[in-house]
């Protein structure tokens, strides 16, 4: 039963995998729709198999390098190679090292985060999770660039999106996991839940639009608190109590 239980998680991992696979085939047949929408998928095959493993009381080592290696492939080389196919193949070599870098940093991320593995469960990440940039890729090309932008803000975002997002990544700025879904965890967050439940209904509302504002509103909560928790400890070094950090520690959320 043990065995079984603990294949579960692995199954959606794997599941997570053949997601950012498909994803790669469609945009090197230049149909980034289709390889944007997979990548959405693989999000969420990673974020089942957390759940899983969490209730299966699963969580492995062998877990954690499954889930980083198919997220290097669903989050890294997919959403690089999307860029790529669908910007920057007109800028030859140049092109070619800005659309890698997420996949670059997304290896980085993942090592550091395996490096310093220590249990499997925290609090908040340490540097945007590598989820984030790849839908933020996803949802970007799905329903923004040169449709509700302009060419030349779509321009600027790619760019955007292609070398800040990378950078972020690799940051020491911390940014809130995903809820536990417990209900001791309701009862003692409940505004994180309230919240949670806000943005699935207004990603569903808007059919999917609403993923790409979510992402970016994400990746700057924790330059915003980074910021802030700065000031004060600039200005009011005497209040200014910073959490003691907890290792980054998680089978799933990276």
């Amino acid at each position: 039963m043990a065995n079984t239980a603990g294949f579960i998680p692995s199954l959606f991992t794997v599941l997570n995998l053949f997601c950012g696979f498909i994803s790669i085939i469609n945009a090197a047949a230049g149909n980034v729709h289709s390889a944007c929408m997979f990548i959405i998928y693989s999000a969420l095959f990673d974020m089942i198999d957390g759940i899983a493993a969490r209730f299966t009381r699963t969580s492995s080592r062998f877990g954690v390098e499954l889930d980083s290696l198919a997220d290097v492939v669903s989050f890294g080389v997919a959403p690089s190679f999307i860029l790529y196919k669908a910007y920057y193949f007109q800028s030859d070599g140049p092109g070619i090292a800005i659309a890698s870098l997420i996949m670059i940093f997304a290896a980085l991320r993942l090592a550091r985060f395996n490096a310093n593995l220590k249990g499997f469960d925290k609090d908040y990440f340490i540097g945007v999770p590598v989820p984030i940039p790849a839908l933020t890729v996803s949802s970007f090309f799905l329903f923004y660039y040169n449709r509700y932008f302009s060419h030349d803000l779509s321009t600027f975002l790619t760019y955007f999106i292609s070398i800040f997002l990378p950078l972020v990544m690799v940051s020491r700025f911390r940014y809130d996991t995903l809820p536990r879904f417990s209900f001791h965890e309701i009862k003692t967050r409940p505004v994180k839940y309230i919240l949670l439940f806000i943005i699935i209904l207004t990603i569903i509302a808007t059919k999917g639009e609403g993923l790409f504002v979510f992402c970016i509103f994400y990746v700057f909560s924790g330059i915003i608190r980074g910021i802030k928790n700065l000031v004060y400890k600039i200005f009011f070094p005497d209040k200014y109590r910073l959490p003691e950090l907890q290792s980054e520690s998680t089978i799933t959320d990276k």
